[in-house]
């Protein structure tokens, strides 16, 4: 009975074309990457460092990335990041008409995941802030553990005090291009590559990595949706238009920076190792029929 009403679920409900399927797997795996990721940022702000630090919030982003890949991977490639799905575009793993649809689910589920979070924290957003919800502007990064009011640092990047813009647009660009790298790298299959089932948990060491090595000037945002979906977020709950103001107008580095550095570490793997894989030998037109030869005179 339970098997017979699943097939009517599927035959009435069930999407038939693989963008639908593809723009839901890529929406619901940035909104893990967000309950995860902010969730871990909110809980160590929020108790004052008494049950998060730094580490807490690297593993937090580091398991909502792996569980993402995990959950969207099969479907869409869980590209989770505009990033990605742009270096995908280069190098032809992702058809240019599918782009703008991963896109849009991308920022949709980083705007869904930050309402979540915002939900889910809400009681203990309005103990902190006493009921007024501050930017923290250009200290975010350094003052995160400082017990400040300012809280949209949460859900979105803001620069480090001595952090200066060209700094800041290098460190994007450097941080999502060492990404793509990497994500090239475990998925190449003509290369060592990732076990087959393991790329998720690969990955998410790369971020674990980046997170611990890349963190100090911005928090090491290298997402596009998932910084500028979050930030929309905060303008519209409460903390306003001061956080595009914030940081010397701060917002466009995590959100142009990191296309640039797609694109780059994507024309870097090609050039230094993609391009020089030996071609797979192509098969002779009689070696069916030689073996065939070879068998049956034996």
């Amino acid at each position: 009975m339970k098997n017979e009403t699943k097939r009517k679920m599927k035959e009435r409900f069930g999407l038939r074309r693989d963008i639908f399927k593809e723009f839901l797997a890529e929406f619901l795996g940035i909104f893990v990457l967000i309950l995860f990721g902010c969730g871990s940022v909110a809980q160590a702000v929020l108790s004052k460092g008494s049950l998060g630090e730094p580490l807490t919030i690297h593993i937090g982003f580091t398991l909502g990335v792996m569980m993402a890949v995990y959950m969207a991977g099969g479907v869409s490639g869980a590209h989770v990041n505009p990033a990605v799905s742009l270096a995908m575009v280069i190098l032809g793993k992702l058809p240019l008409k599918k782009f703008p649809v991963y896109v849009v689910a991308q920022f949709l589920g980083a705007f869904t995941g930050s309402c979540i979070v915002f939900g889910l924290y809400y009681d203990a957003l309005m103990d902190y802030t006493y009921g007024e919800l501050a930017v923290a502007g250009e200290n975010a990064t350094t003052k995160i553990f400082a017990f400040s009011p300012a809280t949209a640092k949460i859900f979105a990047s803001y620069p480090a005090k001595h952090l200066s813009v060209l700094n800041g647009f290098a460190d994007q660009v450097i941080a999502t291009a060492a990404l793509i790298l990497c994500i090239l790298a475990i998925t190449d299959k003509k290369n060592i590559g990732a076990p087959t089932g393991m790329e998720p948990l690969c990955i998410g060491l790369v971020i674990m990595a980046i997170g611990v090595s890349m963190g100090l000037n911005c928090g090491y945002p290298i997402n596009p949706a998932r910084d500028l979906g979050p930030r929309f977020f905060t303008a519209l709950a409460g903390w306003g238009m001061d956080v595009f103001r914030a940081g010397g107008c701060w917002w466009w580095i995590p959100v142009t920076g990191p296309m640039v550095g797609g694109a780059v570490g994507a024309g870097i793997y090609f050039l230094f190792i993609e391009l020089h894989h030996p071609e797979p030998e192509k098969q002779e037109e009689n070696s069916v029929q030689d073996k065939y030869e070879m068998v049956t005179m034996s």
